[in-house]
């Protein structure tokens, strides 16, 4: 069982900020969750192989090179603004005075 406290405890550790009408409801659900592993937990698993993927599942390969898609021309005729043949875009990110 999972109290209060440790409810609290945890949420502090995460930065969640909880509502006091929410601290009951993650109390009960972390009591699931504990309670849930520790049935997991008994569940002899001795001999059995460990599975890392639930479904039968292979990795498709494709050759490695480029394909061409558009042409340069055909790219810029999406760009709202360009400068010497360069995309311009806002500035996200501002100068420093000293630099």
């Amino acid at each position: 069982m999972i109290s209060k406290s440790e409810t609290l405890h945890v949420a502090e550790l995460a930065n969640l900020k909880l509502k006091d009408d929410e601290v009951d409801s993650f109390v009960s659900q972390l009591g699931k969750i504990v309670d849930m592993e520790s049935n997991l937990a008994s569940v002899d698993t001795e001999g059995v192989k460990p599975t890392y993927n639930m479904g039968d599942t292979s990795t498709t390969f494709r050759e490695d090179k480029g394909i061409r898609t558009q042409t340069r021309e055909q790219m810029f005729e999406n760009v709202p603004e360009s400068e010497d043949n360069l995309i311009k875009v806002p500035t996200i990110v501002e100068k420093e005075e000293d630099e």
